[in-house]
């Protein structure tokens, strides 16, 4: 199922002082400073490299490394385990575990199981990018896409490499003519160098035929957490129904225990982990059946439906919210304020929240908490490119349907007016033949089969403060257009359909502009100007 690296004598001398292992799709970093672990990170999430190259091509050599010579991270850490079972012992699991972090690499990962890694509130996260990665390099000799063992023993295992591969073919056929129109599109300013204008133009490309990869798409991730974060994961992903997930949980449960061993004894403890993956896995499953019972089957018909609904939202949210903005200036029982502030004129409501919101210099200077207090709850159907995107964001809920080829898919204009959208269709129609050929006899693993382009269902609930940090990041001018219009769409129906004005504008740096750009390119300007002063 996995690529294993290979590393020559002198590398592995270095990589066992830092990671622990050196043949694994997963493992933790050790005996690095913080901000190196970091840096690492950052730059892995817009790299094609395994982490493990990263560092000895790009940070190894930075850094003084002549006191490591003893260590070796790949051994277990008896010490380690006795000081934290003695701490355990003395102050509470739960609260200790919160304090004791890994930062863990986790390659080789489908985009169905990334979803499931990066789902908790807690833990941070970088992704591998598809707007900065071509993935039509092959990793050990073989296109990056999941191999799911269940289906290659079956009699579509044959049909499933091969659809995979002709998909990929495509994506790697179409990437050359798009880098080609995008350029006659969007020539180099004066001002731009060839590299600035190059990397702008390859991830415009990339963008626009990502939806032809398969959900089966292998990435990376960068996972930093505490021990009591990585438990509630590892928990979940022992009940999934995903074999690719289980089997994941097994590795990354066995190389944590090298670096916070004591944090994660639960785990797979009878009475304690076990019983708690059990409660999961059966309450997912009974409500799998009650729906099935009370509802029906699933509509394979394409409906047709807005990208993006509020399907629920608070009327009295802005009197709410300005109660909230005041509270801790005054010295009165929020029932009173609430009055007090339902019979302000509008004007004065106004006063107060643009005083809360005070002069903001950039959209990362964000007013308080009072805007926790109104809440929105949206219905978005947009393919599952999009999505993966969308779903990072921690602050909110968010839960997601099956996918599937059900709600049909998502064609970039760019495609079709360089003249790809033959292609773009064959690549959709073999995604949703092949996913039709494995859902019966593999439901879970149908996913692996559906392109990036498809669209998905899914509800996301959250409040304003976190509404105002999406629809700000998510709508700047070089975000993806597929979310970019996502999130200008909830903004449209804060102000409109909920008629929160005063809401919508304190989110003063939210971009409505919808004319095509060259999204990349003012951060590349921008990436180009700090290495020039680095000099």
């Amino acid at each position: 199922m996995y690529v294993a690296e290979n590393f020559t004598g002198a590398e592995a001398d270095v990589l066992r002082r830092y990671f622990t292992n050196l043949d694994e799709p997963t493992f933790a970093l050790v005996n690095l400073p913080e901000v190196v672990k970091g840096a690492l990170f950052a730059r892995y999430s817009r790299s094609a490299k395994s982490l493990r190259r990263l560092f000895l091509d790009e940070f190894v050599g930075e850094l003084d490394v002549s006191g490591d010579l003893g260590v070796d991270a790949t051994i277990g850490l008896r010490r380690a385990e006795e000081l934290y079972d003695r701490v355990f012992f003395e102050y509470g699991d739960d609260s200790v575990a919160q304090l004791g972090g890994v930062h863990l690499a986790c390659e080789q990962a489908s985009n169905l199981l990334t979803k499931v890694l990066e789902w908790g509130r807690l833990m941070s996260y970088l992704e591998q990018s598809t707007r900065y990665v071509a993935y039509d390099a092959r990793l050990g000799g073989r296109y990056r896409y999941y191999r799911d063992p269940e289906i290659l023993r079956s009699a579509h295992g044959a049909r499933y490499v091969a659809d995979l591969d002709g998909m990929f073919e495509s994506y790697a056929a179409t990437l050359p003519i798009m880098n080609e129109h995008f350029r006659g599109q969007f020539p180099k300013a004066p001002g731009d160098s060839d590299f600035v204008h190059r990397q702008a133009i390859r991830a415009k490309s990339f963008d626009a035929v990502r939806g032809m990869l398969p959900a089966a798409s292998l990435s990376n991730v960068g996972i930093y957490g505490s021990g009591q974060g990585y438990e509630n994961l590892l928990l979940r992903m022992r009940a999934h129904p995903l074999p690719e997930v289980r089997v994941y949980a097994d590795m990354m449960l066995t190389e944590l225990r090298k670096v916070i061993p004591s944090f994660l004894k639960r785990v797979d403890i009878e009475d304690r982990g076990v019983a708690w993956s059990r409660y999961l896995r059966g309450t997912q499953q009974a409500m799998a059946a009650l729906a099935e019972s009370l509802i029906g089957g699933t509509d394979d018909e394409f409906c047709p439906a807005p990208a993006v609904q509020l399907v629920d939202f608070d009327p009295d949210a802005e009197v709410k919210l300005v109660s909230s903005a005041l509270y801790s200036q005054v010295d009165l029982p929020e029932e009173d304020l609430r009055a007090r502030v339902a019979d302000m004129s509008d004007e004065d409501r106004l006063r107060v929240l643009r005083t809360y919101a005070g002069e903001r210099g950039n959209r990362r200077h964000k007013p308080g908490r009072a805007l926790e207090a109104p809440c929105y709850r949206f219905e978005v159907l947009c393919d599952y490119g999009a999505f993966r995107d969308l779903q990072r964001h921690r602050m909110l809920t968010i839960e997601w349907q099956r996918l599937a080829p059900t709600h049909g898919y998502s064609m970039p204009e760019a495609v079709e007016a360089a003249g790809l959208a033959g292609v773009f269709d064959e690549t959709m129609a073999r995604s949703a033949d092949l996913h039709d050929a494995l859902v019966g006899h593999f439901p879970e693993q149908a996913g692996y089969a559906v392109s990036l382009a498809y669209r998905i269902r899914f509800v996301m609930q959250l409040n304003a403060r976190e509404a105002m940090h999406l629809i700000e990041l998510r709508s700047s001018t070089q975000g993806h257009p597929a979310y970019r219009h996502v999130a200008q769409e909830m903004l449209r129906l804060i102000e409109t359909t909920a008629g929160h004005r005063a809401i919508a504008g304190m989110m003063s740096f939210a971009n409505r502009s919808s004319e095509p750009e060259l999204e990349r390119l003012a951060s590349e300007r921008r990436a180009a100007t700090r290495r020039r002063s680095a000099v």
